[in-house]
This record gives C-alpha cells, sequence and structure tokens, in this order.
C-alpha cells in the first residue's frame, strides 16, 4: 500500500518532530513511524466504509418521504437504484471487512450531519442524476459510481478534512493517498473481486505476486535510524555552509529534508543520487517555503558531492551517480 514516496514523506515528519523535541528517543521515533505507517491504512478503511453509511442514508431519506402526510407518487414509488447498489453489501456483509473496523472502533455515528450533507450534495450532481435515468444494473456501474464520488466529493472536502483532523493528527496530509487506494478496492469490486486488506507495504504486494522487490519497512526503518542517530552531526554540518545565516532562521523542516537526504545517499547504495535530491526537493514543495526546494537541492548536491569526496558516499552501476 505505502510507496517510498510516502514513506520518505512519514520519515520526515518523525525526523522533524525530533527536531523540534529533542528529547525523543529512537524507539520513539520508531513507534511514531510504526503508528504513521497503520494510520494511512486505517484512513483508508474509515473512507472505504463511508459506502454503507451513505447508502443508508438514501433508504432513510426514501423512508422518511414515504411517511410524508402530503407524500407524493415519486415519494411512495422512489427509485431504489442507489439505495439498492450492489456495493454496500459487499463491504456491509464482508467480514473480515467488518471485523478490523469494530476493533478499530472507525465509525461515522458521529458525523451524521456530514453524511447527509455528503449525500444531499452527491444526489444534486449530473452524474449522480445520469446514474439514476439509467436502466442498467450492473456491479460495475455501481463500481463506477462510487468511483466518481471519491473523486468528486471527498478530494479538497473542507467538512471532511475537519473531521478526520479531529479523529487523528495521523490523518493530516494522507487523505489524497488514500482514497487513492479506496478508487483501487472499489474497481475491484466492480470487477467481481473480493475485498481483501491491502498489505502495508508496496513491496508487499509485488512480492505476493511473485515479483522481485527490496523490504519497504526495511527501508523506511533504515532511513529514519540513519538520519536519527546522524542528526546532530548533519544540524551542525548544515549550518557552517551558511554561516551568514542565523541557525534561528534555518527551518527546522528543510533541516530535517537535508538530513533525510544525506542519511539516505550514506546509506542505500543501489539508490542513485539523482533520484534521492529529486525526492526530498519534491517533498519540500508541499511542506516548506516556497524558496526551500532551491535550497535543498543546492545543498544537498554540494553535501553530498562533499561526502562522496570524503569517501562516506559510494555509489556503483551505470546511472547511480
Amino acid at each position: 500500500m505505502l510507496n517510498r514516496r510516502i514513506l520518505r514523506i512519514k520519515a520526515f515528519k518523525v525526523l522533524y518532530s525530533y527536531s523540534e523535541n529533542p528529547g525523543m528517543t529512537l524507539a520513539d521515533a520508531e513507534s511514531m513511524l510504526e503508528s504513521s505507517c497503520e494510520a494511512t491504512r486505517d484512513l483508508y478503511l474509515y473512507m472505504l466504509s463511508l459506502i454503507p453509511v451513505i447508502t443508508e442514508e438514501a433508504v432513510a431519506r426514501m423512508e422518511a418521504a414515504k411517511n410524508r402526510f402530503n407524500a407524493t407518487k415519486e415519494d411512495l414509488e422512489p427509485n431504489l437504484k442507489f439505495a439498492q447498489n450492489a456495493i454496500a453489501p459487499l463491504i456491509l456483509d464482508d467480514p473480515d471487512f467488518q471485523k478490523i473496523v469494530s476493533k478499530k472502533k472507525l465509525s461515522w455515528e458521529p458525523y451524521d450531519a456530514f453524511v447527509r450533507n455528503l449525500f444531499k450534495t452527491v444526489s444534486e450532481k449530473e452524474y449522480f442524476k445520469k446514474y439514476m435515468a439509467s436502466e442498467e444494473r450492473s456491479l460495475s456501474q455501481d463500481a463506477a459510481l462510487f468511483v466518481k464520488i471519491f473523486e468528486e466529493e471527498l478530494v479538497d472536502n473542507v467538512e471532511l478534512e475537519k473531521i478526520l483532523e479531529d479523529l487523528s493528527l495521523l490523518w493530516i496530509d494522507d487523505l489524497a493517498y488514500s482514497l487513492s487506494w479506496c478508487i483501487t478496492s472499489l474497481k475491484a469490486l466492480g470487477k467481481g473481486e473480493r475485498w481483501n486488506l491491502p498489505p502495508l507495504y508496496q513491496s508487499d504486494v509485488l512480492i505476493s505476486q511473485g515479483k522481485p522487490a527490496d523490504s519497504d519497512k526495511a527501508f523506511v526503518v533504515k532511513l529514519l535510524r540513519s538520519a536519527f542517530s546522524s542528526f546532530p552531526e548533519y544540524y551542525q554540518l548544515i549550518s557552517e555552509q551558511v554561516p551568514s545565516w542565523d541557525k534561528a532562521r534555518l527551518f527546522n523542516i528543510d533541516m530535517a529534508l537535508i538530513s533525510l537526504g544525506l542519511a539516505e545517499a550514506t546509506t542505500f547504495k543501489e539508490i542513485p543520487v539523482k533520484v534521492t535530491i529529486n525526492e526530498y526537493v519534491e517533498i519540500s514543495k508541499y511542506y516548506s517555503t516556497p524558496k526551500s526546494c532551491s535550497f535543498i537541492n543546492g545543498l544537498l548536491d554540494k553535501l553530498i558531492q562533499k561526502f562522496q569526496e570524503e569517501g562516506k558516499v559510494s555509489k556503483s552501476g551505470k546511472g547511480l551517480m
């Protein structure tokens, strides 16, 4: 599930926390990393569990309409297509899914107002009206509708973001990635496949398919340990490269990103230097200041070259320098 870009971001967030809280131990840092990785999959589960909940909202609305004093023919004979979609039962009746959701206490019950607003918004969209008007009844069409809902209504949803932030600080920034995995699962369900809990690391998916892959868990743990143990040294080294700057002006975000880049360059001989630098420059675009990407790019390039001259960075193989 988690690819290396996401894992680098998670290692960065832990190292940044360490830079802000020097009393953090390596054990604390590793525990935080593990929790952060698990949290992304938990968010995936939470968002997928929204499907039967929003379906139940549709059913409840139809029942309420039937009981109106002046119920119309449309109220009494509603279009049941969405209420009877074939995707919601696949999730609601899956014992493995329900067991893990229950164990993790993932519930939308406290957020019924959000569910009502979400269904109202969805029901007013043209793609939903087109779905309801179509005479086709198929698993693939139902799956395609939920894919559309996840793509159109849940990304950049301010109300949803507030809910997720209240539930877990570890869910911040993970929504888009978790939704992409929900969409992957929906497409698989639409093809008639049964739901399966995604392995936590992308390498586990490849290994299960019989493809050669290095462990992503081992990668991120080794990366964090290297950066954590060398952070004081890297902090001093980085500070020396910008002597005219007040150390207080050096953003801890940039310090953490450059330190991770140095740790990756020195620890993983098989990863090309260009890949390492590019990864942390890209991450800086989302988490640091507008000028940070050029600062990080230049300083990482300079320090890695210095390390290469000192024999601290050794790469072998075509294209690894």
